[in-house]
C-alpha cells in the first residue's frame, strides 16, 4: 500500500527557507564549540577522580562491615541478593530470587514509511515527491496513526505499556546496594507463562481477543499466526545476578557515591567478582571512550553548522542547477576546512584551560619540530653542489 504527495517549493521561498538555517547554523556551531571544551573538562575531572580513587580505595570482606572505614572508599565484591520480591502488581506476576521483572508489550500496528526524491528545477524552484509505504509490524512504541498521509491506517491505543520494576535494595553480605544498580548488572530471562496466565493476563488488561502461548509470548489474537491491527503480545522477564562488585562510599551499612576532592562523585558497579584495579581501569576506558565520542559528534555538528549556514549559496546558485551542484560541493568543502581549523583549536583551548602542562609540552614539542626542519632545510641548502 502506497501513497504518492509531490510538492513545489519556489526558490524565494528555498531562500526564506536558507536565511533560517543560517540562524540554526550559528546557534548549532556555537553550541557544538561549548560542547567539546566541556568534554575536555569533563573529561579531566572524570580522569583525576579516578585516579584519585584508585589511591584511596580499600578492599575490605563483604560479609562484616567495619565501623573504622565510614565514610571512606571502600571495594566490595561477592554474593548478593534482593531485599524482597520484584513484582508487576497490574499484572500480579512475580519473581523469586529476582532483581527485576521486566513488562515487554508489543502490539500490531500500521507503520508508515517514508522516501523522498527531490529535483532542482530551472528558476532555483524544488520539486519533491515524497512516496509513502504502509506495513504492519509488532512494535512496543504506540505509534500515532493521526498524522499518516494517508488515511484507512488507523491503529488503536495500547490498553498497557512496557515496564520495568526493581527490589528497593540489595544485600552483598553486611552491605546494602541500591536495587536498581544492582539490577542493572543483572541478565534477563523469561518468565514461563501458562495459557491459564495468558487468560488472566487477558482478563487484566481487558481484551476481547483469545489468549494463547506461542515462543514465551501471551498473544491475545484470533489468529495468531496471521493477527490483526490491535492484537496484543505481552512477554514477562525477571533479571538475575548471582555476584558483583561495587566501589563506593560506606555510609553505615550501605554503599553510595563517593565525593572526590574535585567534586565528582565515583560509584562503580561490574556483574561477578571483579577486583578495584580492573574496576578503575575499565572505568578509565569508558571515559577515554566517552571523551572521543562526543569530540566526533562535536566535530559533526560543527561541520553540520556551517553547512547550513553556508547553504544559502547553493540556493542562490541553483538558478542553473548544474552550478548549484558545483556551488555546493564547494560549500562543503569550506565548511569541513571550518571544521578542521576551529575544532582542535577549541580542543587545544580548552587543553590549555585544563591540562596546561600536557598542552605546554605538546606546543614546546611542535615548535621544536618546526625549528628542526627549518633547520635541516637551511642545512641542505647550504650544501654546495658537487661537481
Amino acid at each position: 500500500m502506497t501513497s504518492t504527495d509531490t510538492t513545489t517549493t519556489s526558490w524565494f521561498a528555498r531562500l526564506k527557507n536558507a536565511l533560517v538555517m543560517i540562524l540554526v547554523g550559528i546557534v548549532l556551531v556555537c553550541g557544538c564549540i561549548w560542547l567539546l571544551a566541556w568534554n575536555e573538562g569533563r573529561s579531566v575531572t572524570t580522569y583525576r577522580a579516578l585516579v584519585e580513587g584508585a589511591g584511596l580505595v580499600v578492599s575490605v570482606d563483604s560479609a562484616s562491615m567495619d565501623p573504622a572505614n565510614e565514610g571512606r572508599l571502600v571495594h566490595v565484591a561477592g554474593a548478593i541478593k534482593p531485599d524482597g520480591v520484584p513484582a508487576d502488581d497490574e499484572l500480579v506476576v512475580s519473581a523469586e530470587g529476582a532483581f527485576a521483572v521486566r513488562r515487554i508489550v508489543e502490539m500490531y500496528q500500521w507503520v508508515q514509511q517514508e522516501k523522498s526524491e527531490t529535483q532542482k528545477q530551472l528558476g532555483g524552484s524544488e520539486e519533491t515527491v515524497t512516496t509513502y509505504t504502509y506495513a504492519k509490524e509488532w512494535r512496543s512504541d504506540a505509534i500515532d496513526s493521526g498524522g499518516f498521509r494517508q488515511s484507512g491506517h488507523d491503529n488503536p491505543d495500547m490498553p498497557i505499556e512496557g515496564a520495568f520494576f526493581t527490589v528497593d535494595s540489595a544485600r552483598l553480605g553486611a552491605f546494602r546496594v541500591d536495587g536498581e544498580a544492582a539490577a542493572a548488572l543483572g541478565r534477563s530471562a523469561a518468565i514461563k507463562l501458562t495459557p491459564d496466565d495468558a487468560v488472566q493476563i487477558g482478563a487484566i488488561i481487558d481484551v476481547d481477543a483469545s489468549a494463547s502461548m506461542q515462543n514465551g509470548w501471551a498473544i491475545f489474537s484470533e489468529d495468531p499466526r496471521r493477527p490483526a491491527i490491535g492484537d496484543l503480545r505481552v512477554r514477562l522477564e525477571r533479571v538475575d545476578l548471582g555476584e558483583a562488585s561495587f566501589v563506593g562510599a560506606q555510609r553505615g551499612d550501605g554503599l553510595v557515591g563517593y565525593r572526590t576532592s574535585n567534586g565528582r562523585t565515583l560509584f562503580l558497579s561490574e556483574a561477578g567478582m571483579v577486583d578495584a584495579a580492573r574496576m578503575f581501569d575499565a572505568a578509565q576506558s569508558e571515559n577515554t571512550l566517552i571523551t572521543w565520542l562526543v569530540r566526533a559528534g562535536g566535530l559533526v555538528g560543527i561541520f553540520v553548522g556551517f553547512a547550513m549556514m553556508l547553504s544559502i549559496l547553493g540556493v542562490i546558485a541553483d538558478v542553473v542547477p548544474f552550478i548549484g551542484s558545483i556551488v555546493r560541493f564547494g560549500t562543503g568543502a569550506v565548511a569541513l576546512v571550518l571544521t578542521m581549523l576551529i575544532g582542535p583549536l577549541v580542543i587545544a583551548i580548552a587543553w590549555i584551560a585544563y591540562r596546561p602542562l600536557v598542552a605546554t609540552a605538546v606546543l614546546i614539542a611542535g615548535v621544536l619540530l618546526a625549528a628542526g626542519v627549518v633547520y635541516l632545510r637551511r642545512g641542505k641548502q647550504a650544501v654546495p653542489a658537487v661537481r
